[in-house]
């Protein structure tokens, strides 16, 4: 079975981090599966359905995730110009 946009997004995207209790918030959330849909082009959800898709794979609220890879280096940058 082929794994959805959204099954691919957290694979490439986040990692569990069992040494915290928090994660990302909702808005960083979204905002680093808008940046991975970029760099992928892919066009993205629109935010209701991707939190309805979320609530099947993991808890929103309590989600221990943290961000990798190129659509993490992505969200940093175009959250933080000022960096760059």
């Amino acid at each position: 079975m082929a794994n959805s946009q959204f099954d691919l997004f957290l694979q490439e995207a986040t990692y569990l981090d069992d040494t915290t209790e928090h994660g990302l918030n909702r808005d960083r959330l979204f905002g680093l599966y808008t940046s991975w849909c970029f760099i992928n082009q892919h066009s993205p959800g629109a935010e209701p359905q991707f939190w309805a898709e979320m609530k099947h794979r993991i808890n929103p609220r309590h989600n221990r995730l943290r961000m990798k890879g190129p659509a993490a280096a992505d969200y940093i940058v175009a959250s933080y110009p000022g960096l760059v």
